[in-house]
């Protein structure tokens, strides 16, 4: 099954490419965008609080210094604050990496139909081929209601996702 969806899909690329470009290109963006926009807003709400941190810290800081606060108190808030802001940025910085990923996409797509182009000629399913165009394989639990087993699978490509080649075969047809 995963060999069939595979011979489908380089086939598709090659004979329709710009058809696939598009339809990818508007699905990755659509997915992409919602994502981004997530993650930028928490982005900026951690670096908001970590500015806000900045300031407590002087505050407390000054408050200990004029004797408003004690040593011990100092220490303790001080020892929270900078914990909090420490996990914070690492946080944020995750988040930008992710986003960076994230923008990414369209530069994944060229690089997934490269990938494709080059097993054009394939004439059975190699390890190393599934390895470099496959990223995960899902297997649903077999369905025995309709009296004969049947059994999905969902192929996850590399840098794209999922292929939704029926779609795509329907819409080229239309």
């Amino acid at each position: 099954m995963v060999w069939e969806h595979m011979k489908e899909v380089i086939w598709y690329v090659g004979h329709y490419e710009s058809h696939f470009r598009e339809i990818m290109e508007v699905r990755l963006q659509a997915e992409s965008k919602e994502t981004i926009r997530g993650k930028q807003k928490q982005l900026e709400k951690d670096e908001k609080r970590i500015q806000e941190l900045d300031r407590l810290f002087i505050r407390l800081y000054e408050d200990n210094v004029s004797g408003k606060i004690s040593d011990e108190r100092f220490t303790m808030m001080s020892r929270r604050y900078e914990d909090e802001q420490c996990r914070l940025k690492a946080k944020a910085e995750v988040l930008r990496q992710e986003i960076e990923t994230q923008e990414q996409q369209n530069q994944n797509l060229d690089s997934f139909i490269q990938k494709i182009r080059k097993y054009a000629e394939l004439t059975e399913l190699t390890p190393y081929a599934a390895h470099e165009l496959i990223k995960a394989i899902y297997i649903e639990a077999p369905d025995k209601s309709g009296g004969k087993r049947r059994q999905s699978i969902h192929i996850c490509y590399d840098l794209i996702g999922f292929i939704p080649l029926s779609e795509l075969m329907e819409q080229e047809m239309a």
